[in-house]
């Protein structure tokens, strides 16, 4: 068999890994986004998948969009019998889903309808979610919209963050996967149409979404700072000494959550020790066991205490 990968993002590179070891079938193409600006001196960097591709020997397309002619004729020259698509970061119209005798298959990380879009990894830990998994799907002209192959569980652990999620989902994606392409090459799948009623939208993150909101409840802000763990991270600002200052919050947890004084004002820090700083939040208190003052490194509560004096009665925003 024939096959076409689509994919950009880190989740993707399991899955490639595994259809390039899959006995008796070959992937004749790898595309993947164009090189894209980074780090601070914006240099021009490769996705993630395109140095696997390249350390694998395999084609690489980039196009710009996918709209364009000349990737369309690459891919009917292609001649795929299946285009697997994973986080690559474009929409396929229909000339490009029609063109693959057994489909174009989608691998999403989340339970589909829930969790549709762009961020479902941080959806389900935002909204307190026991469970996720991830979703083998044949793609339709709707965002994560078509009919549902394979699905595949697990539990969402009291401190995963979005970093160790992403990891464990992205190993599962390739099982399932690989699962996936042989069934379908037996012709032992029967795909199953989403329940709309019951889909859910995690929309595209931005920097801004990291921002901690003190009104908010303190086990709302602790889902965020697990959620946004690698990125955007949660954040908030301590004035210190006339200057604004940001503080990264890497490790926070919900403390006495029946017990906060009505005295203390949300936002403003009731306590600071080795154990942590004590946040008054809209309900509850958030007690930060792990921050990173801005352009320095990560430390402990302890750690960052000795060496900055953030007293009780300090107001963060």
């Amino acid at each position: 068999m024939n096959i076409v990968f689509m994919g950009t993002a880190e989740l993707a590179c399991p899955s490639l890994k595994a259809l390039c070891l899959l006995h008796g079938h070959r992937v004749v193409g790898v595309f993947t986004q164009p090189d894209r600006p980074a780090g601070r001196d914006q240099k021009l960097t490769p996705s993630l998948v395109k140095k696997m591709a390249e350390s694998r020997r395999l084609d690489i397309f980039q196009p710009e969009k996918l709209r364009d002619g000349a990737a369309m004729q690459t891919l009917r020259q292609l001649k795929p019998d299946l285009i697997v698509v994973v986080a690559y970061g474009q929409i396929l119209r229909r000339e490009i889903l029609s063109l693959p005798p057994l489909g174009c298959v989608n691998v999403h990380a989340s339970l589909l309808p829930r969790w549709r879009g762009a961020a479902p990894i941080q959806g389900a830990i935002l909204s307190g979610d026991d469970e996720t998994g991830v979703t083998t799907m044949m793609m339709d002209e709707g965002l994560d919209t078509g009919a549902i192959l394979l699905q595949e569980r697990t539990p969402i652990h009291a401190d995963d963050t979005a970093a160790t999620l992403h990891e464990r989902l992205a190993e599962m994606g390739a099982r399932l996967i690989v699962g996936t392409v042989a069934k379908l090459e037996r012709d032992e799948l029967r795909p199953q149409p989403q329940d709309n009623a019951r889909a859910t939208y995690a929309k595209k993150l931005t920097k801004e979404d990291g921002h901690i909101v003190w009104s908010e409840s303190a086990e709302l802000i602790c889902r965020k700072v697990r959620a946004f763990d690698p990125w955007p991270t949660a954040f908030c600002f301590w004035e210190n000494g006339g200057s604004t200052q940001m503080i990264k919050v890497w490790e926070a947890e919900v403390t006495q959550p029946e017990k906060r004084n009505p005295k203390d004002e949300i936002g403003k820090i009731a306590s600071a020790g080795d154990g942590g700083l004590d946040v008054a939040a809209g309900e509850g208190i958030v007690r930060i066991t792990e921050l990173q003052l801005e352009g320095r490194k990560r430390m402990s509560a302890g750690e960052f205490l000795r060496g900055h004096k953030l007293d009780a009665g300090t107001r963060l925003s």
